[in-house]
């Protein structure tokens, strides 16, 4: 990588999925390195500095030493470093650690190049920091970043290879690993625990996951239209005008649902008939959290950051670059989506046991009464859903003082990424629900139309790991195969 723009989202996301470290080359740290020289010239200045000849939060007007000063860059991650399992798993782990390399080669931080290379190092020998998930009320992410400048200078936790969840001591992890201990030097301490590099790695999974979940939910609801032959006039392209996300949505419905027949009703049910408008809304709120990320990516985000006018003056500015509402926001309106969509899936799901729906027997029964069929696989997908309800609450409201009073709001950024995730789970056990009723429809005779080759193909994947067979069974069985097909496909795993 020559350039900080080198480790965009595609690089974050493929070191986090493949492990593949990133490779610095010597110019990008000479300039690194550069810009570290002259925010030690301007630190010599004697001007007060947050967090580097200053207490942090309701203590920074405490003046420090030199000899204060020395320890206080890594003493920051001590007191702070509060959280405790759960903790973020190596995939999540690793993009907050490429997204925390990126914004210290954007300059403003002021980071060494040592610093740059430790956070490479760590990648490359797959030492990850222990990162709590939960319980992290603070403006910003100081709670888990203190985590991360604990492990990068040798001390805190790891997360145990041997062990997943646990967590081991980073000392010898690092020691196996031919790292010494890093000391950090001024300003270095206070830039690991600023900005908001956890939530935007987080943020970016969960977009990626969720462009994949959004194809396996058209995949369904194109299933849905083409084993029950409803009528199609909501998906017309006339209906699309001014929406180019509904139009590709729609498009896409209908190609893969293959030619149309005659319908059973003059108009399907509403369920089906919005799929559409709902599936090109996630299209958006995905979008909406990737152009987020971008923005934390390329942006200012650390406090004080060091700032340079044309003319090389530099300043030390105190920024809001922490408070990650933007990403926040964004991550609610796609958890909102997600729950939006699982939810409309669980009612196509209960239209789909309906005879004059599909066609087929009730509750897609091979023999109504002696056989249940999917009815109970409906209710589970309704208590999904019902799980789903409390995550879409914003999490940006409801803010409650800290640090006495000095930390008066909080966006609970990684919070809402949290939240994000699981809708992510819910809608993907939703969809698994759909799949399992669609397969159900097809061991009962139920035909694709002529055209639908491609979505045929996946329900021979599907019939890959469920029986061929429409008679009642332990069915949470093929759930969990349904659910591992679909995890599987979103994580390239």
């Amino acid at each position: 990588m020559r350039r900080p723009g080198d480790l965009g989202a595609r690089a974050v996301l493929r070191i986090a999925r493949t492990g593949r470290p990133p490779v610095l080359a010597p110019e990008l740290l000479d300039r690194v390195g550069e810009r570290r020289a002259r925010v030690l010239a301007a630190l010599a200045s004697g001007a007060p500095v947050y967090g580097v000849t200053t207490g942090m939060g309701a203590l920074s007007e405490r003046r420090l030493s030199e000899a204060e000063q020395a320890r206080h860059q890594e003493a920051l991650a001590l007191a702070r470093s509060v959280g405790a399992a759960p903790w973020l798993d190596r995939v999540e782990t690793r993009a907050v650690l490429a997204v925390r390399l990126r914004t210290f080669l954007n300059g403003d931080s002021g980071a060494g190049g040592a610093l740059c290379a430790r956070l490479a190092e760590l990648l490359a020998a797959d030492v990850l920091p222990a990162l709590p998930r939960t319980a992290l009320g603070a403006a910003g992410e100081i709670i888990p970043l203190a985590h991360l400048s604990a492990a990068v200078t040798g001390r805190g936790a790891v997360l145990d290879p041997a062990a997943p969840g646990a967590a081991a001591a980073a000392g010898p992890a690092l020691a196996a690993a031919g790292l010494a201990p890093l000391a950090l030097g001024p300003k270095e301490g206070v830039a690991l625990i600023q900005g908001v590099p956890v939530t935007t790695g987080l943020a970016l999974l969960c977009a990626d996951r969720a462009r994949t979940v959004l194809r396996q939910c058209v995949r369904a609801v194109a299933g849905e239209f083409a084993l029950t032959g409803a009528a199609r006039d909501a998906l017309d392209p006339a209906l699309a005008r001014g929406d180019r996300a509904l139009a590709a949505t729609a498009a896409e419905v209908l190609r893969l649902a293959g030619r149309a027949g005659g319908s059973r009703a003059l108009q399907p049910p509403v369920s089906f008939r919005v799929s559409a408008q709902v599936l090109a809304h996630l299209e958006r709120a995905v979008g909406a959290v990737e152009e987020a990320a971008g923005r934390a990516l390329a942006g200012v985000t650390d406090s004080p950051a060091y700032a340079e006018d044309a003319d090389g003056t530099g300043r030390f500015l105190g920024t809001a670059g922490f408070h990650g509402y933007d990403l926040a926001a964004h991550l609610h309106l796609l958890t909102t989506a997600l729950a939006g969509a699982a939810e409309l899936g669980s009612v196509r799901l209960h239209r789909m046991l309906d005879p004059k729906v599909t066609g087929l027997a009730a509750q897609l029964s091979p023999d109504p009464g002696p056989h249940t069929g999917v009815s109970p696989v409906h209710k589970r997908a309704v208590g999904v859903v019902h799980g789903l309800r409390p995550l879409t609450a914003a999490p940006t409201l409801g803010t409650m003082e800290t640090s006495a009073g000095q930390e008066d709001v909080q966006s609970f950024s990684v919070e809402a990424a949290e939240s994000c995730r699981l809708a992510l789970d819910g809608l993907t056990d939703v969809v698994a629900c759909e799949l399992l009723a669609l397969h159900q429809a097809r061991c009962l005779g139920a035909v694709l139309p002529e055209g639908a080759a491609e979505l045929g193909e996946v329900f021979d994947g599907l019939g890959a790991v469920l029986p061929d067979t429409p008679e009642d069974r332990f069915f949470g069985e093929d759930l969990v195969a349904l659910r591992g097909l679909l995890r599987r496909e979103q994580t390239g795993e």
